[in-house]
Order: structure tokens, then sequence, then C-alpha cells
């Protein structure tokens, strides 16, 4: 389950350590600990990553399944999620140490800053092959935070991208070796830890006011 620890003026998400799929009781972790970051005062910033294989593999297919009536809910649930961390008035970084597919993709990108390990793991909106598409709330943030030949090449094809080519693609800021992940990530959150508070989260509203719309009102 996701833990929240802080250093300094850098609060640090871990995910967790197996595919961090979206369950509803992961979802709720994560949405107490970036209320712990909201309400905390001062120069701060927040810094997401997870342990092992994974960053993160998306939507739990499995409990949907299981849970056909409460579909619309979850998925809802899903996109406050984006909605909060794209507007959170606090710069924050996703430190992608392993693979990040789908909904965990996305999470990736309502980041304000993303650095992904070099050498191993993939970024991947794989919707198009797994035959589920992206609702608009999805496609909103994903066209909101890729330039447009980006987008329609990751959401069309479901390409693959590793942390070179993802940087290349502007999908990543930086890709680098796997030992420096969360400490470069680190490093970047304290040096724009001081930016926090309410004008930053005025501009990220105003910036991306289209996208939050729909992911606030899209079921």
């Amino acid at each position: 389950m996701p833990t929240l620890d802080r250093s300094g003026d850098v609060f640090v998400l871990d995910l967790g350590n197996s595919e961090n799929r979206f369950h509803p009781d992961w979802l709720a972790a994560v949405d107490a600990a970036l209320e712990e970051v909201e309400r905390a005062e001062g120069s701060r910033a927040l810094v997401t990553t997870a342990t092992g294989k994974f960053f993160s593999n998306g939507l739990d297919l499995d409990w949907l399944s299981a849970h056909a009536d409460e579909n619309a809910a979850y998925v809802a649930s899903v996109h406050r999620l984006f909605a909060r961390v794209l507007a959170l008035p606090v710069p924050t970084v996703a430190a992608i140490q392993g693979h990040a597919f789908a909904a965990g993709a996305m999470l990736t990108l309502a980041h304000d800053v993303r650095v992904m390990r070099a050498d191993r793991g993939f970024w991947c909106l794989p919707e198009v092959d797994i035959q589920i598409p992206f609702t608009p709330g999805m496609s909103a943030l994903i066209q909101g935070r890729l330039a447009p030949q980006t987008a329609h090449v990751a959401m069309t094809t479901g390409r693959r991208y590793g942390g070179e080519e993802a940087a290349a693609a502007g999908i990543v800021d930086q890709a680098v070796a796997e030992d420096a992940v969360r400490s470069t990530a680190v490093e970047i959150a304290t040096g724009l830890a001081g930016k926090a508070g309410e004008t930053l989260g005025t501009i990220k509203a105003r910036m991306y006011g289209p996208a939050l719309d729909v992911l606030r009102s899209d079921g």
C-alpha cells in the first residue's frame, strides 16, 4: 500500500512494491496522502515514486470485472485522482523507476515534472490493444500534457517508450540511471518547493482548466 514520508521540504509518496493497480483501497490511501501534502504549510513539494518493477500498471481490472455495478463510481474516483494531482498547489515530480502503463502512465502526466529510468522499464498507453477506449477525461489529460503528435502516437498505437525514447518525445523531462531516479526527482522537487501555495494552484487550475473541467464532470 502507498506510504508517505517527508524529508525537509519534500514529501515522498511511495505507491508500493507490487503492480500498484488502482484498487479502491489504494486510491483512498493515495488520496489521504495528497490531503496531508495539501494541508501542510510553507515550502513543500511532492515526489511520487514506487519500489520494484512497476511504477503503476493502472486500473484494477480484476476488481472492475467483479464489481460491474460500481464501475461508474470507480472511474469517477480515478478521474478525481488525476484532477487532484494536476491541480495540486504544490510542485510535483514523478520518479518513474519502473513500468508505467495505462492509467499509471496517465498519473505520471498529471505531475509537473517526470524523471524516468533510462535503461529499463516502459511508459505505455496500451488501451488500443486491450480494447478499452480512453474516457473523455483521460483523453483531455493526455492531450493537455503531451505535444499533439506524441499524444496521437501514444494513444493510437500503444507504443512502448523506454526512458530515452520517452525523453526524446517529451513524455518525460529526464531519463537517468536507475540509482539516480529518486534522488534526481528529490533534487528537482527541493528546488521548486518554495513555489508551493495558492498562486501556483491558481496558475495550474487556469492552465489546465479544460482538462480539469472534463475530469471533474466525466463519469
